[in-house]
């Protein structure tokens, strides 16, 4: 999940790298570096830690050369040391990677064997060496590359210049992605158009297998085989523009503002409140033929997918399962042909997710996936996408993707719902309705803020958290627990409410907050009921509810946080932003870095 960058141009390379890695920060911050070619000569820079130390270096001491890569890391082989950094190479190469090489032990074996010196702890560095060896014998860099590429197993995007080539750059991709950008007298390679959108908005995606060889004035393509091959150019609706803070303290706490926004973008995309119906975009399958749903995704995408097989099934009575993608394909389930893979993902280069998409694909199934970013891996493979338009989300902790996810769940039940003939269009009415009014409801749950910020004080202190809740609400305790434990690095868990009595409740005492997700609905005395055997053994019970919810429980209550009232349908959605609120407010109490947590990264592309 590391962020790779190369330029070739008539411009210095290393201001335009540094501006490029700093889009690709999410990728990982344990260290980074540029390399550039000098008079012929590979210069490197390199520094452990966040890019800002890599800033300061290229301030006080920028390599020249206009052609470069550059890479910002997070660790897999080797601790996240300088030397540990990328770029890693030798005299005559220099190469940055994402991925994992699977079999760079027996590489490594093999190249000490003839001579070869490494440097390094890193699965990387036996690609660069690699390299090395084959133009010591003699061979011209592309095939030195190409000979080099045939040898790796396991996931890769790579980049590589050469000494003495300054016109030269390689790039190659097998299970990560690899962009290429087309400029004015210069070219690019990035992992994503992200990176490239302040360079160029002409872009070419590399496919599984592909390699390419970049000049200042263009790239040609080669498939597994060696072959030419002809990649698109296409033109990405990305500006350039940095995305900047706003005045808010973090990242994070802007995208948690932003929420009834993107609400409000996904609801206008997806529904006509005149009408009060959704309007999903077209779909290349019908979705009352769909006999099963198979929902695969990873970290708050796999939750956001929970709830939406609790409205698939539960409105549109299509039987749905749900499992993580980094577990689903070795299950091997047995699927249905016809079915539906219905696959979440803010990036969608989620690693596992696409390894989930291949094998659902492979298994004779539809495509359906949702996404944020709409030139990722994943939305090039599917069949259809409904796009979350939640914009750039710089925070590690997904906060405003994720209740856009659950929006376009929501949507997607409903539509299902109505073309399975199950749902009258009074209900479908009623429920868009309902949808309609999340974004202002959205903005009423930041206006409890400052009570939100005050229970964080309570929470602060705490070793251990339980998160509680049922239904659709269940998830939610789920994200509650996650997104505690990402950024203020407290103990937390959620369970179903039912299950607390199943062994969490022996973790019970007057230390450990219970926090409860329970709007009023059909499922509130099954949960309150649950919240009384706590409260009986000194748990410390924490509400998020509405006004009618707080006011039957409060002899139980030790704190309790009044959300707007909504239909049970929707309030997922609003329970999700409280219980991020709460989790960013504690992560700052702590003084956690709360955009960049430790050990983390936001898209994980390696398995």
């Amino acid at each position: 999940m590391c962020g790779i960058v190369g330029v070739i141009g008539s411009e210095p390379a290393a201001p335009l790298l540094l501006d490029a890695l700093e889009r690709l920060a999410y990728r990982g911050y344990d260290s980074a570096g540029v390399a550039t070619l000098a008079n012929g000569h590979i210069e490197r820079r390199r520094a452990a830690g966040k890019l800002c130390n890599l800033a300061a270096i290229l301030k006080r001491d920028a390599p020249p050369g206009t052609t470069g890569i550059g890479h910002t890391r997070w660790a897999t082989h080797g601790a996240p040391t300088e030397s540990n950094a990328h770029p890693h190479g030798t005299a005559r190469v220099s190469v940055v990677h994402n991925g994992i090489i699977e079999n760079h032990a027996a590489l490594r074996a093999e190249l000490e064997a003839e001579g070869q010196e490494f440097q390094t702890e890193t699965d990387t560095e036996t690609v660069a060496q690699l390299v090395d060896l084959n133009l010591s014998r003699g061979m011209d860099p592309l095939a030195a590359a190409g000979s080099a590429l045939g040898r790796l197993e396991g996931a890769y995007a790579l980049a590589m210049i050469f000494a003495g080539n300054s016109e030269l750059m390689i790039g190659a991709q097998h299970g990560a992605p690899l962009a290429v950008g087309y400029g004015r007298n210069a070219m690019y390679l990035g992992s994503d158009s992200l990176a490239l959108a302040p360079l160029t908005r002409r872009v070419s995606f590399l496919k599984d297998g592909d390699w390419t060889v970049v000049t200042r004035t263009g790239a040609r393509f080669f498939g597994p085989d060696g072959a030419p091959v002809e990649r698109e150019i296409k033109e990405t609706a990305l500006t350039g523009a940095l995305v900047g803070k706003g005045g808010y303290r973090h990242f994070m706490e802007k995208e948690l503002h932003e929420h009834p926004a993107v609400l409000g973008d996904v609801l206008r995309r997806m529904v006509d409140p005149l009408a009060r119906r959704v309007t999903l975009p077209d779909l290349p399958f019908d979705l009352a033929r769909v006999p099963r749903v198979s929902i695969s995704a990873c970290g708050s995408a796999f939750y956001a997918g929970l709830v939406g097989r609790f409205w698939l099934e539960s409105l549109a009575r299509l039987p749905a399962d749900a499992d993580v993608a980094s577990e689903f394909r070795y299950r091997a389930p047995p699927l249905p042909r016809g079915g539906l893979a219905l696959l979440v993902s803010q990036s969608g280069e989620t690693a596992d997710t696409i390894a989930a998409l291949r094998f659902l694909r492979g298994a004779g199934q539809h495509v359906l996936s949702v996404l944020n970013v709409p030139e990722s891996t994943m939305a090039r493979e599917s069949d259809a996408v409904l796009e979350t338009v939640a914009g750039p989300e710089i925070g590690v902790a997904s906060t405003k993707a994720f209740t856009a996810q659950l929006a376009v769940l929501a949507c997607l039940a409903i539509a299902a719902a109505c073309a399975r003939g199950v749902l009258p269009h009074e209900a479908e009415a009623f429920l868009t309705a309902a949808l309609v009014e999340v974004p202002s409801r959205a903005a009423a749950v930041l206006e409890e803020e400052a009570s939100i910020r005050r229970l964080a004080v309570r929470i602060a202190e705490a070793r251990d958290v339980l998160f509680l809740g049922r239904g659709a609400c269940y998830p939610i305790a789920l994200e509650g627990a996650l997104k505690l434990k990402e950024i203020s690095y407290i103990h937390a868990e959620g369970y179903a409410a039912g299950e607390m009595k199943h062994g969490p409740i022996a973790l019970i005492d007057p230390r450990v907050p219970v926090i409860a997700a329970i709007p009023s609905g059909p499922l509130f005395e099954k949960t309150a009921s649950n919240l009384q055997e706590a409260a009986a053994r000194g748990g410390r019970v924490i509400l998020f509810t509405d006004a009618e919810g707080a006011a039957r429980l409060s002899r139980i209550a030790t704190e309790t946080v009044v959300l707007p009232t909504v239909d049970p349908f929707v309030a997922p959605i609003l329970h999700a932003i409280a219980v991020q609120l709460l989790a960013y407010h504690v992560a700052v109490l702590k003084g956690t870095d709360v955009d960049q947590p430790r050990n983390l990264a936001k898209s994980v592309t390696v398995e």
